[in-house]
């Protein structure tokens, strides 16, 4: 695991200003503070800062280089499959039992396929000399990042934005399209960011920049899998096989090994197997406790560590470490976070670093087997579009009247959700359910979602897998896996997803609906699985998933700070939505006659990020 950060001259020509690198490095610092190393020549600088998780001794700190100087490598991540590269690369004059230094010989027999052959998490950069050609990678499910920013004739790249930003003409002009989205969704979908001049390579491709010539190509694609029919005991079967492998390949470390958890079944599946094939010894268990009962699986999640025997630890996550995680997020990381749950993950991370270096965590499992609510609601949609008329009048009118609840996903809020959604076409409904809610009309909208994220998802899909391959190209990708990454390297702790090893994930992607979502029971064949490692009453546990109570914090904790924020004025200034509509949303939510934390906390986050990292309007040009 590192922080990666470059400059390139592609013409060959003195970089302008080499001695930023040591900038870009210190920026990323917190991604790997065990060692630092830059590989240096007149139109060429790469440098990693460290965390050493695999081969301990200085001799693995990257980059690395080919013994002729030919050919430069950096990586950040995890290569799991590296043992058989570099049985397969018995020749090769290895220098340490890195598991990237592998990747070196394999570029040298396949060039640019060899990110085709590789099994892992990883954002890597290689600056091949002899052909003066960068290339730029991300995994398959864009667990790692990788910025670029091209200048001139020179590309540079990092892990994170913040390096790009020490650059001394990078612009700090925010991408218009990228703030509607972020309003709309709460996240940014790549391969833009909300920089205009900063991009992201695209998880599963590969750029190439070679002098004037720029190319994509994406090596894996999951619009690829269509849903097979599986016998159920077969399926079974195959589940039971991949999961205790991937969790198998993501234990391999030379530092303790913990596990994020909740109480709930993808954690304690991840649990239950690292404890089976470490020893529960070797295994700490972390997770969070909140004052408010309606968010707290502490009492779950210790109750499971106690029986499986881990080192079991808890953070508490209370009004005032919460107020000092969201300042630390936005002060630190370049990129407007608004899952709230990014704090609790950043003090989760925080508390774990005192105990492991590498934390398991449960990404992916929803968007793979079914398990969010949206998923059950697309499948009940036509039950209730078939209903009649004045039945179906009458259902959304009793839902209406339920009152605000400001507790974690209340039935309210889901039934609201549903009656007001269900006869919407199943992307438009998908969309609403998972955005913001804040109206289109309330800031200058550039583009629809619905049309762009169409394009990407085959028209022949159900609602219910067209909506968890759209979660799991978005959602996922631009938000939960932003969020964990972030949030863990800020605390340098290395955070892995085994449900995203590469042989699940296909697996996955290639299920039944029928596998994922039965009746009214969700996630269906993990759970069947799981009846292999946990006990019944956790499977059985319903999902609450990782989350803050911004609803009652908007109006107590951090009110000053909310209304300082979202003053008039300061709304006005910025410029990203009508100050009208935020007005009347703090309003109705203060009075208690509607709970709009999930539109305004975007708001809340966009207008404290700005004041940190850019003092351009979102319109400007």
């Amino acid at each position: 695991m590192c922080g990666i950060y470059g400059m390139i001259s592609l013409t060959g020509e003195p970089l302008r200003h080499p001695d930023v690198i040591e900038q870009m490095g210190g920026s990323l610092r917190h991604r790997g503070p065990d060692g630092h190393e830059v590989l240096r020549s007149t139109d060429a600088l790469i440098g990693t800062e460290r965390l050493r998780i695999i081969d301990l001794n200085p001799r693995a700190d990257q980059p690395f280089s080919t013994p002729d100087d030919s050919v430069w490598l950096a990586c950040n991540g995890e290569i799991y499959n590296s043992i058989f590269l570099r049985e397969a690369a018995s020749d090769y004059p290895f220098r340490s039992h890195s598991d990237v230094e592998p990747l070196l010989p394999l570029y040298l027999r396949k060039g640019k396929d060899l990110v085709s052959d590789l099994d892992g998490m990883f954002g890597l950069a290689l600056w091949d000399r002899r052909t003066r050609t960068l290339l730029l990678a991300r995994d398959r499910a864009g667990e790692k990042p990788l910025f670029y920013l091209e200048i001139g004739n020179e590309i540079w790249f990092a892990s994170e934005i913040q390096a790009l930003l020490t650059h001394p003409d990078s612009s700090r002009a925010l991408d218009p399209e990228s703030v509607d989205e972020f309003l709309a969704l709460g996240l940014i979908s790549e391969p833009r960011t909300i920089f205009r001049a900063i991009k992201r390579v695209d998880a599963g491709t590969l750029a190439t920049f070679r002098g004037a010539d720029r190319s994509i190509h994406r090596y894996w694609d999951p619009s690829q899998f269509q849903p097979t029919i599986v016998e159920p005991k077969t399926a079974r079967v195959e589940m039971v096989r991949l999961v205790e492998n991937a969790v198998a390949k993501q234990i391999a470390a030379d530092v303790p090994i913990g596990v994020f958890v909740s109480g709930g079944i993808d954690s304690s599946i991840l649990a239950s197997l690292a404890a089976r094939q470490l020893g529960p010894s070797r295994v700490h268990t972390i997770s969070v406790e909140f004052t408010e009962a309606s968010y707290d699986e502490s009492g779950d999640a210790a109750e499971f560590a106690k029986g499986l025997g881990s080192h079991h630890v808890d953070v508490r996550a209370d009004e005032a470490s919460l107020r000092e995680a969201f300042d630390q997020v936005n002060d630190r990381i370049a990129e407007p976070i608004a899952d709230p749950a990014v704090l609790p993950a950043f003090l989760l991370a925080r508390k774990a670093r005192e105990h492991v270096t590498v934390v398991l965590s449960g990404e992916g499992a929803d968007e793979l087997f079914g398990g969010y609510p949206t998923y059950l609601g697309h499948a009940l949609a036509p039950r209730f579009n078939g209903l009649p008329r004045l039945v179906r009048q009458g259902l959304i009118g009793a839902a209406g009247l339920l009152p605000s609840s400001t507790k974690k996903v209340p039935l309210e809020f889901l039934l609201k959700r549903f009656t007001d959604e269900a006869g919407r076409p199943w992307m438009e409904r998908h969309l609403r359910w998972i955005g913001t809610r804040l109206a289109p009309e309330s800031w200058a909208v550039t583009g629809g979602a619905s049309q762009k994220f169409r394009a990407e998802i085959p028209a022949a899909l159900d609602a219910v897998t067209g909506a968890m391959l759209l979660d799991y190209k978005t959602y996922l990708r631009d938000n939960l896996l932003v969020k964990v990454d972030r949030a863990c390297m800020l605390s340098s702790i290395e955070a892995r997803a085994p449900y995203l090893d590469r042989e699940l994930t296909a697996f996955g992607l290639s299920l039944a609906p029928s596998l994922r979502v039965r009746g009214l029971t969700s996630k269906w064949l993990l759970k069947s699985a799981a009846e292999e490692w946990i006990s019944p009453a956790i499977i059985r546990r319903r999902k609450r998933g990782l989350s803050v109570p911004i609803a009652g914090w908007i109006n107590h904790g951090l009110r000053a700070e909310v209304d300082r924020l979202l003053d008039s004025s300061s709304i006005e200034t910025s410029g990203f939505i009508d100050p009208g509509v935020v007005s009347r949303l703090l309003g109705e939510h203060r009075a208690g006659t509607a709970n709009h934390a999930r539109s305004l906390w975007p708001i809340i986050v966009l207008q404290r990020w700005t004041e940190r990292w850019t003092k351009t309007s979102a319109r400007a040009s």
